[in-house]
Order: structure tokens, then sequence, then C-alpha cells
């Protein structure tokens, strides 16, 4: 594709926005500045492979990824086209920055509107300062706030998403697991319900990921590591759910500040006795908890996790077979959302049902 086709592409999609008028043109703007510089640095990951400059550890990981790809489409059916076939280094950390927010006594994110992905519970960014900024501004005007790093994203289609350099870092099973929960956002994407996009996305990286496993006779995954992440979201789940019920009480703004700062000692503290306890030491938490703990940091937990068991749920109830699980999470999408909150919540249920036997 060449810069012009390039260009006709993004410009539509870019004025569609700004005619939303739901915020400055020089935010959409940057989002069709940044879109463009990683689309532009894309090159096919064919080229990579036969180019004799490239470092051979990079083509090793380009290589698993792709493996990766084909798998995605082949065995767990999601979105055969060409994205996670091209490769951009965008030399730099993070693909973007993403932006959350709360108010001081509530766990309800600002939320964002878009023509084309629906509301969202942050803001995203590609330039670092930008975010701070933004954040700095949200802050001064009372908000908690939280600024996200964020290695891959998907367009949801709109375009054929590289592999990024930000993806990288990650290890192998991040990495192909990543692939998995962004071709699911291409799989389905509900406009306007982030706990439900992602936590879809979550359950089919999760799973994919054991048939992954499975298919290449690997070791199953680190089940001490998966457990202890299990364990940690947990923690801040159950946080979570405390804050919501302390804020619903009625109480007096000074009483709900209070209560507000015990929970996260609480957290902290219920941290430290696993850490010291169960977990014999692993200390690979402690950089979240020396960070600052409010409302905004604990938003994308709510948003990944929160109905995962859900989808699971249905994924068993689909006897394993991906096309049907799909079409059954496209026909719980296409629900009413008090009706899809209901059904959620009954299919987490069962979920916890299984579990305990």
């Amino acid at each position: 594709m060449t810069r012009f086709d390039l260009l006709k592409k993004i410009l539509p999609f870019g004025a569609a926005v700004l005619l939303c008028g739901c915020s400055s043109l020089s935010y959409y703007s940057q989002l069709a500045r940044g879109e463009y510089q990683l689309l532009d640095a894309r090159r096919p990951i064919a080229d990579v492979l036969a180019d004799p400059a490239v470092d051979p550890h990079l083509k090793q990981r380009l290589q698993l990824a792709q493996s990766a790809r084909a798998f995605a489409s082949e065995h767990l059916k999601l979105p055969s086209n060409g994205s996670y076939t091209l490769y951009a280094d965008l030399g730099r950390d993070s693909a973007l920055w993403n932006v959350f927010a709360t108010t001081e006594l509530s766990l309800a994110p600002l939320t964002h509107c878009f023509p084309i992905a629906g509301c969202v519970a942050y803001r995203g960014y590609y330039s670092q300062a930008a975010a701070q900024a933004e954040a700095a501004r949200l802050q001064v005007a009372g908000y908690d706030v939280y600024v996200g790093s964020v290695p891959a994203y998907s367009t949801l289609g709109w375009f054929d998403d590289p592999i990024l350099n930000t993806m990288l870092g990650w290890n192998d099973d991040r990495l192909d697991s990543g692939i998995f929960h962004e071709l699911a956002h291409q799989q389905l994407y509900l406009k306007g319900d982030t706990a439900f996009n992602e936590s879809f996305a979550t359950f089919v990286e999760q799973e994919g990921l054991r048939q992954w496993h499975a298919a290449r006779n690997l070791p199953t995954q680190d089940n001490l590591a998966e457990q202890r992440e299990q364990q940690f979201t947990a923690l801040v789940l159950a946080t979570r759910e405390r804050l919501a019920k302390l804020y619903a009480s009625g109480q007096p703004a000074d009483a709900l500040r209070r209560g507000k700062q015990l929970e996260f000692a609480q957290l902290r503290s219920d941290y430290r006795a696993l850490r010291d306890g169960p977990w014999a030491g692993y200390a690979g938490y402690d950089g979240w908890f020396n960070s600052e703990i409010n409302n905004a940091r604990l938003l994308p937990f709510g948003l990944y996790h929160t109905w995962v068991p859900a989808f699971a749920a249905l994924y068993a109830k689909s006897n394993g077979d991906w096309p049907a699980f799909y079409a059954a999470a496209k026909s719980l999408a296409a629900e009413p959302p008090a009706a899809r909150q209901l059904a959620l919540e009954s299919l987490s249920r069962q979920a916890d049902a299984v579990a305990q036997r």
C-alpha cells in the first residue's frame, strides 16, 4: 500500500471522528498522526526474515509469532487476514499510553466515545508526555488518574495490525497469547462495553495459549506463575467489590475518604501476606504495590477480568467448539445491556460451581 493509499484510508476515519464533536481537534489529530506513523512503519515479516542485516534473535521471535498467527486462524478460528504478518519498529517502548480516570469516590470510569469503537473507559495517546499532561489536568480537576503503557492494540480489522517492537519485550507465551487477544477483538467487538470486550479477548487469549502449548507438545504453562497472577487479580477485584459497597453506602464524604484509604492499606497488607507466606517471598508484584494505588489504578482489572469465568462457562457449553462459542458470544452481545448482564452473572455462577467441585 502506498502512502497515498494509506492516507485515503485514514482520512475518512479521522473525519468521521472529528464530526462527532466529542473532543478537541488536537486530540484527534494526534490519534490520526500516531496511527499513520505506526502503519507507515510496517514491513512484511517475510521481508524482515529475508534481510541478512536483521538480528537473528529478532528473526527467531518473528518466526515464532508467525507460527502462532497461523495457529490462531487454523485452530482458534480467529480472523485470517494480513494482521500480524507485518512488523513495525516504533523506536519507543510503548505503542501508546492510556489515561484512566474516575471521580474521587467512585469506581465508574470517565468514558470517552468514538464513532467506531463506541464508548471506552480510557483515552489513548501516542505521546507519553501528552498522556501525562492529560493526567495532570484531570488530577487538578479532582479525578483519580492512572496512565497505563500499552504495548499492543487492535484497530478492529480496519487496518492490518503489525507485530510491534513494543510486543517483543514479552516472553514467548505472552507474545503468542497477545496475538490471540488482539485478533479476538477483530472476531467480536461490542461498542460501548469495555468489560465485555476485554474479558472475551482475555478468555480467548488464555484458552488459546493452553491449546497452543498442547499442539506443540510443550509443558503446560507455569502453573505457579498462573496461580500467582490469579491470586493477585483476585485481591484487586475483592478490593474493588468492597470499595463499590463503601461508595454506595451513603456515608459522608470524609468517612468515604477514610474508608477508601483503609481499603488500599488492606490490599497492601493482603498482598504482603501472600508474598511472605504461600508465595515464599516471590516479589514480582512489589513494583505495582510500591506505586500509588487509587480508583483509576484498579480499573483495568475490572475491565479485563470481570467476565472471564463467564466466557469460560460459555465455551464449555459450546463443547469447546470455537465457531459455536463465537456464535454464542455474538448472540450474548446482541442482548440488551440488562439482559446481557444477567446472562453473564449466571454464567459466572456456573463457572464458580464447577470450580468448587
